[in-house]
């Protein structure tokens, strides 16, 4: 049997155009001819059209499928090796890709719309690490605390970043002063620091009753990403994430709550 060019562009999925292209560079040309003088493709050259398809679809150079074809023994394993080690290469970069789109997803998510100066002006040390905008999303999207407080962020003015920044900042210098003073982290001056902050992220994000407050503490310890939002690396103390937690989790306490996985057992040798 022998089937036109248009038969086979139909039933192949390629166009016209292609098959005449193939037949023009000698991938593939057709094996018979019509009374006519028609382009006729016999079994032979379907498969051929077959193995040629494989190859493109796999992203090989027309030369390159040509060069498996003519000795396919000698040449195919090798070329199929090497190209799935470049398409694992490409998938890794995709992947990198799609990591950065949905980091600048999460940068329009936070509604922080302002020039590099003005966030510099405004936040100063405190840098928004985009790779914890994104995981924190993927951990947390589903809370309604979560979508609030994004929707919240989003709403605010430049200068309701610069206040709420300024506040956090009096607040920090308050943290670590007791810190470095050597106050117990279940004092009542440091246990009004913790209700301060818990204060701060109601009023400018989201309700946050203190077992809410106590689930920030943790992710604080366990993401050092999370903890420089609160205290800048390059004003952090060793054991001041663990003071912090722990004091959160004792002003839970004196308010009555569970404070789910905010002990103190990791501070007591520290304060």
């Amino acid at each position: 049997m022998s089937w036109s060019v248009g038969q086979v562009s139909g039933f192949a999925g390629v166009t016209i155009r292609t098959l005449h292209h193939y037949d023009r560079s000698g991938l593939l040309s057709p094996s018979e001819r019509s009374s006519a003088g028609y382009r006729l493709y016999n079994t032979a050259d379907l498969a051929r059209l077959q193995q040629i398809l494989f190859y493109r679809e796999l992203g090989f150079p027309l030369d390159e499928i040509a060069t498996i074809l003519a000795d396919p023994q000698a040449t195919a394993l090798d070329h199929l090796v090497a190209r799935r080690d470049a398409l694992t290469g490409q998938i890794a970069r995709l992947q990198k890709l799609v990591e950065v789109a949905e980091r600048a997803i999460e940068v329009r998510r936070l509604g922080v719309d302002l020039t590099p100066e003005e966030r510099f002006e405004v936040f100063g040390d405190v840098v928004f690490d985009l790779s914890y905008a994104t995981d924190a999303h993927l951990k947390w999207g589903d809370r309604d605390g979560h979508q609030e407080a994004l929707a919240r962020a989003a709403a605010h003015s430049k200068e309701d970043w610069r206040q709420l920044m300024a506040e956090a900042a009096v607040w920090r210098g308050k943290l670590l002063a007791a810190f470095d003073e050597g106050l117990a982290y279940d004092s009542e001056r440091v246990r009004r620091l913790a209700e301060e902050h818990r204060q701060h992220i109601a009023r400018w994000f989201t309700p946050c009753p203190p077992e809410m407050h106590c689930r920030i503490a943790d992710d604080y310890e366990a993401d050092a990403r999370a903890f420089a939002l609160v205290v800048p690396p390059g004003e952090q103390r060793p054991g001041l994430v663990a003071y912090l937690r722990a004091a959160i989790g004792a002003n839970a306490a004196a308010a009555g709550a569970t404070a789910p996985g905010a002990g103190t057992e990791d501070v007591r040798e520290v304060r």
